[in-house]
């Protein structure tokens, strides 16, 4: 980096978000009032009236129901929409609360099973990165 000029290339960190998460949950940090957090492996699919109301949406919102056509958990949300894992709790429970997804928390005793976080992790790999390139699975 010479007289302060970046060296050409893509920058290594990315692009910064346009809207900071603070700005997109309204400065909230917790889903819910009671402060618990849905574990990241809540599924979540979009009801016919939030489908709906697609329109009526912010961008965010309107991106997480969409993506929600089919069952996804709050962490694979996070991951395909590139949102930060707690706007996306935060925007969630907005949305469920609102009747625009319906939210299938797991039984927490299958969570601790080593067998179902294997395949949890098993899937998290089989995402492609944003250049369509899969996570070694060592």
């Amino acid at each position: 980096m010479a007289d302060g000029i970046p060296p050409p290339g893509p920058d290594p960190v990315g692009p910064a978000p346009a809207v900071r998460p603070f700005l997109v949950t309204a400065g909230r940090v917790a889903p819910s009032p009671s402060g618990r957090t849905m574990p990241v492996e809540t599924q979540v699919v979009a009801t016919a009236e939030g489908l709906g109301a697609l329109e009526l949406l912010s961008f965010e919102q309107h991106d997480i129901v969409a993506a929600c056509r089919q069952p996804q958990s709050i962490a694979e949300i996070a991951a395909r929409l590139r949102l930060h894992l707690n706007v996306v709790r935060v925007l969630a429970e907005d949305l469920r609360a609102e009747g625009r997804l319906t939210v299938h928390v797991p039984n927490a005793d299958a969570v601790h099973d080593s067998s179902v976080l294997r395949r949890v992790i098993d899937g998290l790999r089989a995402i492609p990165d944003s250049r369509g390139v899969l996570r070694d699975t060592d």
